[in-house]
């Protein structure tokens, strides 16, 4: 497997990974924290969690399987920057702990544009 495919795999499950588990299966605490900071009640903010993690989903296969299209590669860019800070403005806190959106966004954001510029040199 080329660095390319590794990089559209990695990316996009992590998409997958991130809808499902804590946000579908069970929400995490955290990802209770971080939504419920938006200052819904509780019902409004458990649908919000369990859309963003359908919504997750859904954008992680379209990565895998559309990953050449710039459009993808964008909005997984601009989607991991989003998340990022909407983490540290909402819930601050939480860059200090282990796992944080700092140590998994970031090196999705640098994979991403490494696809990215990938795609540009292939099309030369």
């Amino acid at each position: 497997m080329n660095m390319v495919q590794l990089t559209r795999y990695v990316i996009g499950l992590t998409w997958i990974y991130h809808g499902i588990f804590p946000k579908l299966l069970q929400i995490a605490p955290l990802e209770q924290t971080m939504t419920s900071s938006l200052g819904f009640s509780d019902e409004i903010t458990y649908l919000l969690v369990k859309t963003a993690g359908v919504a997750e989903v859904i954008f992680g296969l379209i990565f895998i399987c559309c990953y050449q299209f710039k459009v993808v590669q964008l909005l997984n860019i601009i989607g991991l920057v989003s998340l990022l800070l909407f983490a540290a403005t909402m819930t601050p806190f939480i860059l200090l702990e282990a796992f944080n959106p700092i140590t998994t966004n970031i090196p999705l954001i640098v994979l991403g544009y490494y696809l990215y510029k990938e795609s540009l040199c292939s099309r030369e």
